[in-house]
């Protein structure tokens, strides 16, 4: 048992390392070059690679190897752990031989976000949207008199007994008897809008992925779609409104931050992407600025948002410890979209915020 566990401790710190690896934008594992540059400028170390992934890398807490990081015993022994580790990659064909993240790296690393699912998603269930439209195997709803082809199990114990009791009967008889409604459930199809610009990496872009995925598995389950769009100066990834979890993992797996914020044309995208069909439409937006890209961004943002919402699209903003400005702008987004706007001002609770916003949809 012991042997099993340390197996699964040992496999959930490769995938964790990988996957923060992307959140930091590094691509390639370099021992040499890694202990060189934190002996000569830490600071600028732990701020490009992160201290999450300087510890799983070396197997020490930042602050421990700022503070010894020039002994000569702790460089030595620094090195060994980083080699190890790294080299524990290469082994398992997680990253090739120059060091660099394999294809079967990324996928593997998709361990990590799935691992933090327990988080978020409980056996509570969620508020269910509802049309009027009938189903003999939908949600429970309004109840009605007993009918010729109604099922039994769908009897209204307490209505029923409180039938028979108001018109004095010993029995119950059959026009006593009262049946709940079945309902179907009206279609949802939400795209997940996750900005990847500059400003997002690190810790920022880690919760986006928690989060993103929690919201993916606890809609799928639910019989709704999600879709998918990274987007910063350009549309890094699009994926229609699918019920297909494997698909948006990966694709949210993969995310890695870099330049400015186009929110038009992520906008545009998502319009797109929505089916034509007549049914709930939502866009979430997580993003911790403004709009950058471009000649009068945030006009031509809300003309977009204006455009979307005529299509039947309703937008929310989620957004990360926004200034007033961005906030000033994300009101008017929301408003005009017809959402809601939610600010994090604690980047971990992103996962519950998107959480309590699907409840909100589906109310």
């Amino acid at each position: 048992m012991h042997t099993v566990l340390e197996a699964e401790k040992e496999t959930k710190k490769q995938a964790d390392t990988i996957q923060e690896a992307l959140n930091n934008n590094i691509n390639t594992f370099q021992p040499d070059l890694l202990m060189e540059q934190i002996v000569k400028n830490y600071q600028i170390t732990k701020k490009i690679y992160g201290p999450k992934l300087l510890k799983l890398l070396t197997d020490y807490e930042p602050e421990y190897i700022e503070k010894n990081k020039r002994i000569p015993e702790f460089k030595k022994e620094l090195k060994e752990n980083i080699t190890k580790n790294i080299e524990k990659l290469r082994e398992k064909k997680l990253i090739d031989k120059e060091g660099n993240i394999s294809n079967k790296g990324k996928i593997f690393s998709t361990i990590s976000l799935i691992k933090q699912l327990d988080k978020y998603i409980t056996k509570e269930t969620t508020g269910q949207k509802h049309t009027k439209k009938k189903g003999r195997y939908g949600e429970k709803g309004q109840t009605h008199k007993y009918k010729k082809g109604d099922r039994y199990r769908d009897l209204n114990a307490r209505k029923t007994v409180r039938n028979a009791i108001k018109r004095k009967h010993t029995k119950i008889k059959k026009e006593d008897l009262e049946i709940y409604e079945r309902q179907h459930k009206g279609k949802i199809s939400i795209i997940i809008a996750l900005d990847a610009s500059a400003s997002m990496k690190g810790k920022k872009i880690e919760e986006c992925k928690k989060a993103g995925t929690a919201l993916a598995y606890k809609a799928i389950k639910e019989k709704d779609k999600i879709g998918l769009i990274v987007f910063g100066s350009e549309i890094k990834e699009a994926i229609r409104p699918t019920n297909n979890f494997e698909q948006i993992l990966q694709a949210i797996n993969n995310i890695q931050a870099s330049k400015q914020t186009d929110f038009t044309k992520m906008i545009q995208k998502a319009t797109e992407l929505f089916p034509a069909a007549k049914e709930t439409k939502h866009l979430i937006i997580i993003t911790d600025a403004l709009p950058t890209k471009g000649k009068k961004p945030e006009q031509k943002t809300l003309q977009a948002i204006s455009k979307a919402r005529t299509a039947g699209i309703t937008t929310s903003v989620i957004g990360i410890k926004l200034d007033t400005a961005g906030q000033k702008l994300a009101k008017q987004m929301t408003s005009i979209g017809k959402g809601r706007l939610s600010i994090a001002k604690k980047i971990d609770n992103l996962g519950n915020i998107i959480l309590e916003e699907y409840h909100m949809i589906k109310t």
